[in-house]
């Protein structure tokens, strides 16, 4: 990246313009959002202010900043690393290379997990998040369901780390738990109104065809599942009903084309009935299994 800071004077505007001919050139499939939320992380400002300002000069001092943005950027350094934050479900998460970044997919289990928690009779009781990773799934069902509790778990003391400042800055300290382990081994013997995950699910041999920005920064361990990406639906459609109150339910979040398998699972572990909820695009993008017919 090549900016003569003596020579020129660099607005808001032009460093934009300037950016996404430059993440264009590099392959980044959204050069100008990716500049725009760069640089309001190195302004610390709202997006609404680049355009409003877009006249206003750069100091050498945020150029600088910038500029050590955009070199990680072509790298294919993820921008919610670079930042350290992510939005999810209209919350803001920490997040860093210890956890996935959250994604608009997932919004779909949590929506549809708020949904059917509200239609249930009594108190919500506690629920349980499997892999929680940044603690986006758990922490923003507290947030949207008052009277809910839950535990986390995830195998990485990293990860949890993450988790457990994300619920602080949200204000919901007091209503989760934290365990490190493998998958329900710490939390057996409990009973919970439902079980939620978004485990591993990409086969181990399609790992390398994964955009450089997943595969490169993203947690591998958070992504592979086995030869077929099914190693964790297993384990865990095999033990959550052992954990669930009679009318509960296991939520889990599902890759492409593993929705009717997860479904064949639940049938041969004597499930009762399956849910199958599509995104926006119209993927089956969610299966839910419930303890009763």
């Amino acid at each position: 990246m090549v900016i003569n800071i003596a020579e020129e004077i660099w607005t808001i505007g032009k460093i934009l313009k300037w950016t996404e001919e430059y993440f264009t050139r590099a392959g980044i499939d959204t050069p100008r959002l990716d500049g725009e939320v760069l640089l309001c992380h190195v302004l610390q400002k709202e997006r609404i202010h680049l355009y409003v300002h877009f006249d206003q000069p750069l100091t050498k001092e945020e150029l600088a900043r910038y500029k050590a943005c955009i070199k990680e950027r072509v790298q294919h350094k993820p921008v919610a690393y670079i930042v350290g934050h992510k939005d999810f479900m209209g919350l803001d998460f920490k997040v860093n290379e210890s956890t996935l970044i959250p994604r608009p997919d997932t919004e779909i289990l949590v929506e549809a997990v708020i949904s059917r928690l509200k239609t249930g009779q009594g108190s919500l009781g506690t629920i349980a998040d499997i892999g929680t990773g940044s603690g986006a799934i758990c922490l923003s069902l507290l947030n949207y369901l008052p009277e809910l509790r839950a535990v986390t778990v995830d195998i990485s003391s990293q990860a949890l780390g993450v988790a457990r400042e994300n619920a602080d800055n949200l204000g919901l300290s007091d209503r989760v738990e934290f365990y490190q382990g493998d998958l329900l081994e710490p939390i057996a013997g409990r009973q919970f109104t439902a079980i939620v995950s978004n485990p591993p699910y990409i086969p181990e041999g399609d790992i390398s065809g994964l955009e450089a920005d997943v595969k490169d920064f993203e947690p591998i361990s958070a992504l592979a599942a086995g030869g077929d990406g099914l190693d964790y639906y297993r384990r865990l459609v095999a033990e959550a009903g052992n954990l669930l109150v009679e009318d509960g339910f296991l939520a889990l979040e599902a890759g492409i084309n593993q929705a009717g398998a997860i479904k064949e699972l639940g049938l041969a572990h004597g499930w009762g009935r399956c849910e199958i909820v599509k995104d926006l695009a119209g993927i089956d993008r969610v299966v839910i299994l419930w303890k009763q017919k």
